[in-house]
């Protein structure tokens, strides 16, 4: 099957496509965030619990970033080889057994052990559900739809802190681990039994490596996808380097710190539902464009705040990372939906390269962050940082995207590539 027969087919399929389809999307690709941020308010008890340092206990958030990372890069390709619902299946059923041992773990390491494989698991939703997405529709429809399944998923992960301290407070931490099986148990069960096949069939597929190279060897792939992790490295950024900030140098609480921070997520919220509903009206690279140029208004004006001298209070910088992050939606929605529309025979690969860089160029962003948020007394440092950031997003669409009517012709060649066999 050709790329533009794909296209068609993906039309075909879409008209069909019902809101419980979209639910079982919000619902894979949140088990994995909301895994990772519902144990955060127990980090410290998990400290005094296991006698252990706090760096230590910290690896229960560094190493999921890890599994997160290792894990898109394999699932995505065995999706377009065998199948989403097979990789998805055994994907989520890895997180239920890792969930299991979490419960049960005696000691730190069994618990950092079994929260690498949760990853390892939960990750698969991630990736399939960006791949699903492109299966079941055309390519100017694949970023409103990403957009509008971050924005519902959001709401979840938005909260899952609060269960977590809710949880952690009235029953003891390993009450979080309970519910999270059972959550992910649940959710395998009604995407095995609601959730079809979507990768149309492909009688010969070129191996991982050959779409790797296809892709990495795409100018359009490339400048699609540097701009989605540049853009999702903003919110690492900025996260990495805000409690410094709010904490240490304006003189706030740790507990005001998580209302304003929620704030920015709040914007990012309003964002995805916003680039949802107006998809359908303009073309993706347009999208991509009007997020860029606020995001970049909104980063310059931060550090107009910070050079100014206003930018002391939280209300002043988050008020404006609140812009930043309501245009953060488009950028990194669209970017990731052109990036796996370039082969859309090859989804899956493409949305597991994409996000294994996210995860591991946004790990050191989050460093980053923090080491210019500790290590200075102004937020003119961090605010650089996201305007840098900000500016080599629109570079990479500028010098790396190539003109319409390239980016077909090269669909065109990758579907020629496509009927050559394996490797």
């Amino acid at each position: 099957m050709t790329e533009s027969q794909k296209e068609i087919a993906a039309a075909q399929t879409a008209t069909s496509t019902s809101w419980k389809i979209l639910l079982l999307l919000v619902a894979m690709n949140g088990i994995a965030p909301v895994s990772l941020y519902i144990l955060l308010p127990a980090l410290p008890i998990l400290a005094k619990t296991f006698a252990s340092d706090v760096s230590v206990v910290q690896l229960n958030v560094s190493l999921f970033m890890v599994g997160l990372a290792i894990s898109q890069l394999v699932t995505g390709p065995l999706s377009d080889r065998y199948g989403r619902r097979p990789v998805l299946l055994a994907g989520l059923g890895l997180t239920v057994g890792a969930t299991i041992i979490c419960i049960f773990a005696q000691t730190l390491p069994q618990l950092i052990g079994g929260r690498f494989l949760q990853a390892l698991g939960g990750a698969t939703g991630m990736v399939m559900s960006r791949a699903i997405i492109r299966d079941l529709y055309p390519r100017d429809r694949v970023g409103g739809m990403i957009s509008l399944v971050i924005g519902v998923m959001m709401i979840a992960q938005l909260i899952s802190p609060l269960i977590g301290g809710l949880l952690e407070t009235s029953f003891g931490w390993r009450s979080i681990f309970y519910a999270m099986a059972a959550t992910s148990a649940f959710v395998t069960i009604i995407i095995a039994l609601g959730l079809p096949e979507t990768r149309i069939s492909d009688d010969v597929r070129p191996g991982f490596f050959r779409d790797a190279r296809d892709l990495l060897s795409s100018r359009a792939y490339a400048g699609y996808a540097l701009c989605q992790v540049l853009a999702s490295s903003i919110i690492f950024t900025f996260a990495g380097g805000g409690p410094y900030i709010v904490v240490s140098q304006m003189g706030s609480s740790t507990a005001e710190y998580g209302a304003w921070f929620a704030t920015t997520g709040f914007a990012f919220l309003i964002g995805n539902l916003s680039s949802a509903r107006v998809s359908q009206r303009f073309t993706l690279d347009q999208l991509i464009w009007f997020g860029l140029a606020i995001q970049i208004g909104g980063a310059l004006l931060n550090v107009f705040w910070a050079i100014s001298g206003y930018d002391q209070t939280p209300i002043w910088l988050f008020g404006t990372q609140m812009l930043v992050m309501f245009a953060n939606a488009f950028v990194m929605s669209h970017s990731a939906a052109g990036a796996i529309s370039v082969r859309p025979l090859a989804a899956g690969t493409a949305a597991g390269l994409m996000g294994f860089v996210q995860m591991g160029f946004g790990s050191l962003c989050s460093q980053f962050g923090a080491y210019l948020g500790g290590s200075f007394r102004s937020t003119v440092p961090l605010t650089i940082s996201i305007v840098a950031l900000s500016v080599a997003c629109a570079a990479s669409m500028i010098f790396l995207i190539p003109r319409r009517r390239i980016i077909i012709a090269t669909a065109a060649t990758s579907a020629a590539a496509d009927t050559s066999g394996p490797l």
